[in-house]
């Protein structure tokens, strides 16, 4: 009995350090809604992915298109979607003249699906500036893209990457995302990527905002393109380069639906582990 309560009290301890450690880490980030918008800058180019987001295209474009930074071009790279995806985006290239829509029917060797199409999406952007976003991001704040742009600019910066607001509709789902998060942010401390002198980089898939010059000096995603884990990658891929960069929060400005289900969650996390994976033992990947 006393040995049982030993180690539960060593193991509520632990938990007490780690949830302290990271409270602490997390309390260091700033918000993006701490910053000032701006109405001047270079052209902007957002490039968004979409492979079978019928429904939550439309939702996360429109939104996009609210913002108030004047200089954006969009390019939406439709690859090789086989629902309404590319009935959806040529409504909204109608809709709006700034938008170009490339339909993407093949993959090339050694690439994956997401990372070839942010790479042709940045073929045909135009901008000094690019923004790497998902199809299922909502973008709250018409100022979003001005103040990011602001702040890039006025810290003289590389790479901006913001955190967004993550929706779960069920109890089940909420906690598993929150102790996913939990256990993310405790090994990846992203806190560290403001740190100049930290070898520790920083990505999120929902905002990735570079300049042209840093993306293609650290040789865009050619660099990363059989990497599962994309939008990460690019942040250490920077890092490496001693590009400058920093990680801040838009919990009031982006709004993401990661994953539907507690089943999807489990599956699009397997689905992941097994593109990422390269130990031959590994028992996650065994049958």
């Amino acid at each position: 009995m006393i040995s049982l309560l030993i180690l539960l009290y060593t193991v509520l301890t632990v938990w007490l350090v780690l949830t302290i450690d990271v409270w602490r880490g997390l309390s260091k980030l700033s918000s993006i809604q701490d910053f000032s918008p701006t109405d001047q800058g270079p052209l902007l180019s957002v490039i968004v992915p979409a492979r079978n987001e019928e429904e939550t295209i439309t939702d996360s474009i429109l939104s996009q298109l609210k913002q108030d930074y004047h200089q954006i071009e969009w390019i939406v790279v439709n690859d090789r979607s086989t629902d309404g995806t590319s009935e959806k985006l040529e409504a909204l290239a109608e809709l709006d003249k700034r938008i170009s829509v490339l339909h993407n029917d093949s993959l090339e060797q050694g690439w994956l699906g997401k990372n070839q199409a942010l790479y042709k999406g940045y073929q045909m952007a135009k901008g000094d500036l690019i923004l790497f976003t998902d199809a299922d991001v909502i973008f709250k704040d018409p100022t979003i893209l001005s103040r990011a742009v602001s702040f890039l600019q006025s810290q003289k910066l590389d790479h901006v990457t913001l955190a967004p607001y993550i929706r779960s509709e069920s109890f089940w789902l909420k906690s598993f995302v929150a102790f996913f998060l939990f256990g993310f942010t405790f090994y990846k401390r992203p806190w560290k990527a403001n740190d100049p002198s930290s070898k520790t980089g920083m990505g999120i898939g929902a905002f990735n905002l570079i300049t042209r010059q840093a993306y293609e000096e650290i040789g865009t995603h050619e660099a990363i393109k059989h990497m599962p884990d994309d939008d990460l990658q690019l942040g250490v891929q920077l890092k490496k380069h001693h590009k400058k960069q920093f990680f801040l929060t838009a919990l009031q400005s982006l709004e993401v639906e990661w994953y539907r289900s507690l089943k999807e969650a489990f599956n699009g996390l397997e689905k992941t582990h097994l593109q990422a994976c390269t130990t031959p033992c590994c028992s996650l990947c065994l049958p």
